[in-house]
């Protein structure tokens, strides 16, 4: 008997440090290795008491499939690839995307897998090395060109993709985009009613196609509501120091503006140290409307007007737009627009 025990703990401390499989909760069990793959697949013809009874063991051993043999069984990964820029990390936007896409996976069999790269390298890149090895079975890509060329390659090579951003060239595929140009009309408007009538925009890079939804919403919001634009010699690509710079240079001139559009939450905190630098401040000399994917611009600066995009839901509804793709859905009907909002009490 005390043989026997010992040879029980051995065994028992020999489970707990290998990895768990499926002959690992068999054994757990007392079923058949086949019932138990089949009862965490939920087969019809395993009882429900089984298959309660191999989850629980599944999730007290922390089990998880070996994607080597998935692959091997079935050619899938169960990998979804988010490709995302290491230079939108700050003020929690790359967060804030993991945790909407990561909430839809967990109730799936699939995983993400951050692919980082950097928006002055070739964004071709990681596209082709998914695609090349086979590493994942869908894929998420953020800051879209009009003509997009990694979103004609997934598509040409049938990869199930979702887009965070929308493209302009008459090809169709599931996306989720952030309505920036009512967000840029709603911001010269806000900026107008504090009296406000010389207004500069932070733009993005003229490469992305959110750069005509922001210029489209601002110049309509100019003529709507009777205020001019300051030309800002920078955009929200430029490093937050040359922003900064730049934004001093403005505001120290005689054309300085009153009002200042961000369409970055980062951009704006080099757009406060610049207006701040030149003995200025937002509220009092000019007033400043930025968006932000969290709410830290008014614990910096709470005068600063902010409207929420909600990246986090802009996360959920790419992978469920992914997962809809993988099973077939069409493309047409994976598509989304959130719209800016805007706290109480008129945006402060």
């Amino acid at each position: 008997m005390e043989n026997k025990g010992n040879f029980g703990q051995a065994t028992s401390t020999a489970v707990a440090r290998e990895r768990p499989t499926l002959k690992t909760i068999a054994f757990m069990t007392g079923l058949g290795v086949t019932t138990v793959s089949r009862a965490l697949k939920d087969a019809p013809d395993i009882g429900a008491e089984t298959k309660e009874r191999v989850r629980m063991v599944a999730r007290q051993l922390g089990y998880q499939p070996n994607r080597a043999g998935v692959r091997l069984r079935t050619g899938k990964t169960n990998v979804i690839a988010l490709v995302l820029s290491i230079d939108e990390e700050i003020m929690g936007f790359s967060s804030q995307m993991v945790f909407g896409i990561s909430e839809v996976l967990s109730g799936t069999p699939y995983h993400i897998v951050v692919t980082p790269h950097s928006h002055s390298k070739d964004p071709m890149l990681p596209v082709r090395y998914i695609l090349d090895t086979g590493s994942a079975d869908g894929v998420i890509i953020s800051r879209i060109e009009p003509d997009d060329p990694r979103v004609r390659l997934l598509a040409e090579r049938g990869m199930p993709f979702a887009t965070h951003g929308r493209t302009d060239a008459g090809l169709t595929h599931p996306f989720h985009d952030f309505d920036n140009e009512a967000f840029a009309h709603q911001a010269v408007q806000k900026l107008v009613q504090r009296g406000r009538k010389r207004i500069a925009l932070l733009q993005p890079p003229s490469k992305l196609t959110y750069y005509a939804h922001i210029r489209i919403g601002f110049q309509t919001g100019l003529h709507d509501y009777g205020a001019e634009e300051v030309p800002l010699r920078v955009n929200t690509d430029a490093p937050l120091a040359d922003i900064r710079d730049v934004v001093e240079v403005m505001m120290r001139s005689p054309n300085a503006p009153d009002g200042i559009v961000c369409s970055a939450g980062s951009a704006a905190i080099a757009v406060n140290a610049g207006i701040e630098a030149a003995g200025k401040a937002v509220g009092r000399d000019l007033d400043m409307v930025s968006k932000q994917s969290v709410p830290i611009l008014n614990w910096i600066r709470p005068e600063i007007i902010t409207a929420q995009e909600d990246v986090r839901q802009a996360g959920r509804e790419m992978a469920k737009a992914v997962i809809a793709r993988i099973d077939g859905i069409e493309p047409e009907l994976l598509q989304s627009i959130s719209q800016p909002v805007w706290p109480e009490g008129g945006g402060r």
